[in-house]
């Protein structure tokens, strides 16, 4: 299902015309309709979280992100916190949910917010991203929600968001000795990023990965 078909089914559940919706948002009806019909694939970060209230669901929900009426599961899986089906707590912290992050051969940063999910404050999470090929199996998988914990560095052997200039990569982080680090998938399959002397300067941590969500 895509976003503007969720869109179209909430807005029809809650009796409201696109004309409404519209007013409400101060946009066109025509641009209700594109969205629903998927026109506009990609609903503006400042138009989704309005709409999402205005259809009394959360943003999440409707780009695909959450299941809807699913108790949260919490699991420990190896130091990291596993949510399966997922749906974000009305009173919860709200965190971004920035771009991509490759699980795999590195992609480009993208810095936008393309929606949000709400976790327990305890958590401790600041953003999240969403994961992006098979490095990091069997930890996290192709679609999972990255949660990240905003901070410089962390200690050999834990998960951090890396860039590397202006790309960034999940990856398990050692330090071998000041002039070499290592980046290290989980799969086997993929062979570790040596950076060495002025490499590293292009380098840094954005964050500890401290859980994930599984949305299936």
């Amino acid at each position: 299902m895509t976003t503007g078909e969720r869109i179209k089914i909430r807005r029809k559940e809650l009796g409201l015309s696109a004309e409404e919706i519209a007013k409400k948002l101060d946009r066109s009806p025509a641009t209700i309709y594109r969205y629903e019909k998927g026109d506009i694939e990609k609903v503006p970060g400042d138009i989704l979280e309005p709409l999402a209230e205005i259809l009394e669901t959360t943003p999440a929900y409707l780009m695909g992100w959450e299941k809807p009426n699913i108790t949260d599961v919490f699991s420990s899986v190896g130091g990291m916190k596993k949510i399966n089906n997922a749906i974000p707590v009305p009173t919860g912290k709200r965190i971004p949910i920035i771009g991509s992050i490759a699980c795999g051969t590195p992609i480009l940063a993208q810095e936008n917010i393309e929606g949000y999910l709400s976790i327990n404050p305890d958590d401790g999470a600041d953003f999240c991203l969403v994961c992006k090929g098979d490095s990091m199996l069997p930890r996290c998988q192709n679609g999972d929600l990255v949660l990240i914990r905003k901070q410089p560095t962390v200690e050999n052997g834990e998960i951090a968001a890396v860039r590397i200039g202006d790309e960034a990569t999940l990856k398990k982080v050692y330090r071998p000795s000041p002039d070499q680090l290592m980046l290290i998938a989980e799969n086997s399959d993929f062979p570790p990023i040596i950076l060495t002397k002025e490499e590293i300067n292009t380098v840094s941590i954005e964050g500890k990965a401290i859980g994930f969500v599984r949305m299936f």
